[in-house]
C-alpha cells in the first residue's frame, strides 16, 4: 500500500464541501471520507487516501486528513500551502471550498465511490453520521475501551473494514468478491513492505 496522499485528502475534503453547496461541517466531512475509504477498499482492494484511522468516541477519524481540515501545526509547509489553496476554515466547526475540484488526483473509481457515499449518506448531519459509525465493526471493537476511558483513541486496522456489518446496504457484497478484495489488499501491502 502506498503512503498517505495529502493532495487526495485535500481534494476529498474539497469534494464533500462542494457537494454540500460550498461549505460543510468538519466532522461530517471526516465521516464521509471514512465511509468512502471503507467502500473503496471493499470494492477495489485499496483505500482512496491511505490515511491512518483512529477510533475515537465519536467514531472513526482519518488522522492526517483531520490535521488538514483543522489546519494544525503538524502539517508540512507543502501540505499547508496546498490545503490553503483549496479549502479554508469558516469557523471552529465548518470549512469551505475555495476552488473547483482538482479531479486529476483521483482515479475514476475514487470519484465514483465518493459520489455514491454522498448520495447514500449526504443527507445525514455529523451527529447522525457519528451514531451510524458506531455500528461498524472496525469501530465497535474499541467501544468498551473508549467507554472505560483507558485511552481516548485506538489505531484501527484496515483489515477490519472487510468485516460484514448490518450497516448501509451500499457495503453489501458477495463473499467471493469481498474475500478477493481483501486478499489483493493484503498481497499489495506485503509487496509494498518488501520494496
Amino acid at each position: 500500500m502506498l503512503g498517505f496522499n495529502y493532495k487526495k485528502s485535500v481534494q476529498g475534503l474539497n469534494f464533500f464541501a462542494i457537494s454540500e453547496g460550498g461549505s460543510i461541517n468538519k466532522m461530517k466531512a471526516l465521516k464521509l471520507i471514512w465511509l468512502s475509504d471503507r467502500l473503496h477498499l471493499r470494492k477495489f482492494s485499496r483505500p482512496i487516501l491511505n490515511d491512518t484511522y483512529f477510533a475515537l468516541n465519536y467514531g472513526p477519524i482519518a488522522s492526517h486528513t483531520k490535521d488538514l481540515v483543522e489546519n494544525t501545526d503538524f502539517l508540512s509547509p507543502e501540505e499547508k500551502e496546498y490545503r490553503n489553496i483549496y479549502i479554508k476554515n469558516v469557523d471552529q466547526y465548518d470549512y469551505a471550498s475555495l476552488l473547483s475540484l482538482e479531479t486529476k488526483v483521483f482515479s475514476k473509481t475514487d470519484l465514483q465511490v465518493m459520489k455514491d457515499i454522498y448520495l447514500a449518506f449526504g443527507n445525514l448531519n455529523e451527529f447522525d453520521l457519528s451514531e451510524v459509525s458506531d455500528s461498524y465493526p472496525e469501530w465497535k471493537k474499541f467501544e468498551g475501551h473508549l467507554k472505560s476511558k483507558s485511552s481516548s483513541r485506538f489505531e484501527m486496522n484496515y483489515e477490519d473494514f472487510f468485516i460484514e456489518s448490518k450497516g448501509n446496504p451500499i457495503f453489501n457484497s458477495d463473499e467471493t468478491s469481498l474475500n478477493l478484495s481483501k486478499d489483493l489488499f493484503l498481497e499489495n501491502g506485503y509487496i509494498y513492505r518488501l520494496i
